[in-house]
């Protein structure tokens, strides 16, 4: 197994850095290869603009497009170009990183605005009244590549349930499962969530690790979020509404895109 881990923490020592860590130690132990893109130790730009295209950026600057040109092109920046092949490297991608106001931090999320540009993760494939380009379960990310959100949160579990202030954590990840990691045609693990973090102690780290290092070792094995599959039957053309009946009974709002 060949897994890039995208780390997005600013503290090394963090539980978050221990995580990261511990994963490379266990998959490197286990015979798998590992590269860790560290987006804070890296200086990641977060920010998209017209230097990202370089001789391609329009003017006014068209952000899809352009960054599609570029990427046919070649010209796009070299730390792009650096973590698109990374992507295409791997077979298993973990993002680490800490839940902040309800999603991943800045940084993480300016290296997918900036990493998954047109052609590249996106906008490909035919647009006809009976598909509507390669996407959600599809795509140029596809290729058996899975990936799996490591994610810590600050709050105890029952604040992250159905009737939990926060929400269910299932819904406050949806977007990024689905929007983010789906969409391009990854296929997505059920994430390993830890919760109550910031009243966490030294004394609970050991089966906090035990639970990583399972989880870790289980990759293979561990069936992907059943997520509806965008152009095979089951969404009314071009309304893209998923068919009348496919929903289990009672289940409303992001549950009706996963089957079973």
């Amino acid at each position: 197994m060949k897994t890039l881990i995208v780390y997005a923490h600013p503290e090394p020592t963090s539980l978050n850095g221990s995580l990261k860590d511990l994963a490379v130690s266990t998959l490197e132990t286990a015979g798998h290869e590992v590269r860790v893109s560290d987006l804070y130790a890296m200086n990641w730009k977060v920010v998209v603009d017209a230097a990202d295209y370089g001789p391609d950026a329009s003017r006014p600057l068209k952000v899809a497009l352009d960054s599609g040109r570029a990427f046919d092109a070649g010209t796009l920046t070299p730390d792009v170009l650096a973590e698109q092949e990374k992507l295409r490297w791997a077979d298993t991608i973990i993002f680490q990183f800490p839940l902040w106001w309800y999603t991943m931090p800045a940084i993480l999320k300016g290296w997918v605005d900036r990493v998954f540009t047109f052609h590249f993760a996106y906008g490909v494939g035919e647009h006809s009244d009976t598909r509507y380009g390669e996407r959600f379960g599809e795509g140029t990310l596809v290729a058996g590549r899975k990936a799996l959100l490591s994610v810590t949160a600050g709050g105890p579990q029952a604040h992250y349930t159905a009737r939990g202030i926060n929400g269910p954590i299932d819904d406050l990840l949806f977007p990024l499962h689905h929007g983010i990691l789906y969409y391009p045609g990854l296929e997505v693990l059920p994430p390993f969530v830890l919760y109550g973090t910031d009243r966490m102690t030294s004394e609970d780290y050991p089966d906090v690790a035990r639970a990583w290092e399972q989880r870790l070792l289980t990759l293979d094995s561990t069936e992907p979020i059943a997520f509806r599959r965008q152009n095979f039957g089951d969404y009314d053309f071009p309304s893209l509404h998923l068919k009348e009946g496919l929903e289990p009974a009672g289940r409303t709002g992001f549950g009706l895109h996963t089957r079973g």
